[in-house]
Order: structure tokens, then sequence, then C-alpha cells
């Protein structure tokens, strides 16, 4: 236990010297194999074994997708689409900017995607509203970890298949929540801009003008809004695997994107497929390392060491799930979504299986949690991208983003941590899951 806790120190100090977090986790791997003395013979072949899995190939697919459909132009009909329904309402394009994230989440199964594709079009066009900076970067850093529990979701898939559980299911457990957080931010956005006077606003349209410019920005943005559904009708319908429906999502984004929405071109196709490569290599490596690090963690006993270590601190349930949120909370803080999935699946599933916690439940948690973390200083991997994209200083939006948590995404985790049911419901309803 004391050198692995010594090895992910040495991780975190890696990462915050901004060392690439692949790199880092290679060290902290090796360092906790050496120094056990396992055999790294062993250890590394069942890193590539498992990364090489059949289920995994559904991450590559998902980014490629994803990336596909930004490209094409999907983005800005989405917007479009949203802004034809709530846009002519006070406050009613940062409610654009949040249902599009989800929108977008339900794509790319991406946060970074997200921000790049809906921050780079909104943050301009709302501070040309009259929004105040920081309010329209931290409502995109925010709205982006949508993308976390709007099915596709990259880390559910990763943190799925680390755990052994079905992705369908944690697909599923994390919808009602995520859901529940737009509406919340949404409303949220409405009441912090309620009594500004330089918000602008369109003035209304007669009813039948507005419907008709529904009807035609929903036309328009048809052949992106049947993209998740497609690929989530494939996966419950038993028609496909979450792989298999990875794979038809690529097979529909490329005509989609040529030729329907001309936003791709063969020139652009070939620039997408080299990104998808490399963000799929950089994602590897880490999930590489990370697998090394939890068969030397199995081989040493540290996860029941965990588990025993949290159980004498108290073997009440609740207190101990608060203990595990504040620590997903701290992962969430330093590492990414993806690598944050496999750390709590590897970390937590032993304490949550002593507790009689169901794992897809907890799937729905870790899915919370890590999205509030990725937008909680002081790393906050995509608070300072909305930053960057926003072109303003930390300070400049801190105080919006923390408003934005602590009244929306905070009580959130408590809600989904206590009430196990809104993560449970779907699972159940769909798929006749009969829990644990």
């Amino acid at each position: 236990m004391t050198l692995f806790l010594l090895s992910m120190l040495i991780v975190v100090v890696l990462i915050l010297i901004e060392i690439p977090v692949a790199f880092a986790f290679g060290i902290g791997a090796l360092t906790f194999a050496f120094t056990t003395g396992n055999n790294i013979s062993f250890l590394i072949p069942h890193g590539f074994k498992t990364a090489s899995g059949f289920a995994l190939l559904a991450l590559p697919l998902f980014i490629f997708a994803g990336l596909l459909m930004a490209q094409g132009g999907i983005s800005e009909r989405l917007l479009n689409f949203v802004n034809s329904i709530v846009g002519r309402i006070k406050g009613g394009l940062g409610a654009v900017t949040v249902l599009t994230c989800a929108l977008f989440g339900a794509i790319s199964g991406s946060s970074s995607a997200a921000i790049a594709a809906v921050g780079q079009i909104m943050i301009p066009r709302m501070v040309r509203e009259g929004y105040p900076e920081g309010h329209a970067t931290a409502l995109v850093a925010c709205s982006s970890v949508l993308a976390l529990l709007i099915p596709p979701s990259i880390p559910m898939i990763v943190f799925s298949i680390t755990a052994g559980i079905s992705v369908g299911a944690a697909f599923l457990s994390t919808i009602i929540p995520g859901i529940m957080l737009t509406i919340i931010y949404c409303l949220l956005n409405i009441w912090f801009l309620r009594n500004d006077t330089q918000i602008k606003v369109a003035p209304p349209l007669p009813f039948k003008q507005a419907a008709k410019n529904v009807v035609h920005s929903g036309y328009n943005a048809a052949f992106a809004l049947l993209m998740p559904l497609i690929i989530l009708g494939a996966i419950y319908s038993g028609i496909a695997t979450p792989t298999e429906a990875a794979a038809i999502a690529v097979v529909y984004a490329i005509p989609v994107g040529m030729f329907i929405y001309k936003g791709l071109t063969l020139k652009s196709l070939g620039a997408v497929t080299v990104r998808a490569v490399t963000m799929t290599g950089s994602i590897m490596a880490v999930l590489f390392f990370l697998f090394i690090m939890s068969r030397a963690m199995i081989l040493e006993q540290v996860p029941r060491d965990l588990a025993n270590a949290m159980l004498q601190i108290s073997e009440n349930k609740y207190v101990l799930l608060l203990l595990i949120n504040l620590l997903l909370l701290l992962i969430g803080m330093i590492v990414d979504d993806i690598s944050g999935s496999v750390l709590a699946a590897i970390i937590f599933l032993p304490v949550i299986t002593e507790l009689g916690i169901d794992p897809i439940h907890f799937a729905a948690v870790v899915g919370v949690n890590l999205g509030l973390g990725n937008v909680s200083p002081p790393c906050a991997p995509m608070l300072y991208m909305a930053g960057g994209i926003g072109k303003l200083s930390l300070d400049r939006y801190i105080g919006p983003t923390l408003k934005f948590l602590c009244l929306g995404h905070l009580p959130m985790v408590f809600l989904v941590t206590f009430v196990p049911e809104i993560s449970l419901f779907l699972p159940k309803l769909l798929m006749g899951y009969a829990g644990t």
C-alpha cells in the first residue's frame, strides 16, 4: 500500500509539472511494478492484451465519428435547431449552449470535442449579445461535461471495460442524471441573468412563424439528430454491440458530412483521420500503463487492502460513499475523464462491492463526480480549455463557474449517490437489469 501511494504521488507530481499524462502514468506504473518485485515481462503483455480487446475498439471509432461530424458542420445545425426553440427568451442563448453541448455529447462522447465545437461558436456569440464574458466561458466549461453523461460516453466505455460491467447498462445509468443536469444548468443560466439589462433578446415571433422556423431548422439538422438515435437504437435493440454501433456511426458520418452537410472534403477527411489517430494514440498510451498498474495492484492485493482500510474508518455505507466521492473529486481535478474512469474502477470497485453498492449505480456516481472534478481547480482540464477558447484569465470566469458547480453539479452528485433509482431506473426498465 505504501509503495502504491508513493507511485501515485509520483504520478500527481509529474502531471502538476506538466509532464504528459501517458508518461506520468508510465513512470508511476513501472515504479510500482519494479519496487514490488513484479515480473515486468508478464505485466506488459497483459497491458497489450487488455488494450487490444474488441470492446475497447469502440473508443477510436467513437472519437473518429465525433470528429467527422464536427468537421462536417453538425454543431452549427444543432445550434440553429435549438436556437429556434429557446433562443428568443432572456438567457435563451445560454440555454442553447447547454442543450447543444448535451446533443453534441450524444454524438461525440467527448467533453473536449463539445468545448471545441460549441465553445468556439457560442462564446463569441453570447458576448456579442451582451452576456458577461466570464459567464459565457463558465457556462460552456460546465456544460461540456454533459458529454460524460449523455451516451455514447467514451469514459463510460473505458470504465465498463475496466470494471467488467455492461457498457449498455452503464450508458443508461447516466442518461437521467445528464438530462436533469442539463435542465438545471438552463434554469441557473436564466436565473443568473434575470436582472442583467445588457442582454439582447430577439423579439418574439408569431406562433406560425416560430413553428415554421423550428420545422425548417429541424429538417436541416435531421441527419445530425438521427445519429445518436441510430447508435443507441442499435445497441439497445440488440442489433449491434457498442463497438459495432461505433463502426456504424463512422460509416454514417462520412457520407452525411461529405454529401449532405458538405462540410467534409477528401482533404479534411484526411486531416480528421490524423487527428483521430493522434487522440486515440495518446489515450491508448495512458490506458496501457494504467492496465499495467492495475494488474500489479491486483497481484499485490492493493484494492483489497484499500477496501479494508476504508472499512476500518467506518462501516456506515453513507459515510464511505461521501469519502469515495471526495476521492473521486480529487482524481477528477488532477487527471482527464478517461484516466479517472480507469482509476475509479481499479481503486474503488472492491470497496463498493464490499459495501453492497450496485456497480451500475457506481458507474453513474463516477460519471457525475468526474465531470465535477474536470471543471474544478486546481487542474480542471475542461475549465482551462474553455478559458483558452474564451481568451480569458482564470479570475474572470472562476466566480461564475463556482456558482454553476455549487448550485448545480454538486447537488446532482449527492442526489445520484444517495438515490440509486435515478441511475438504475432505465437499466431495469430497458434491459431487465436485476441489480445486485
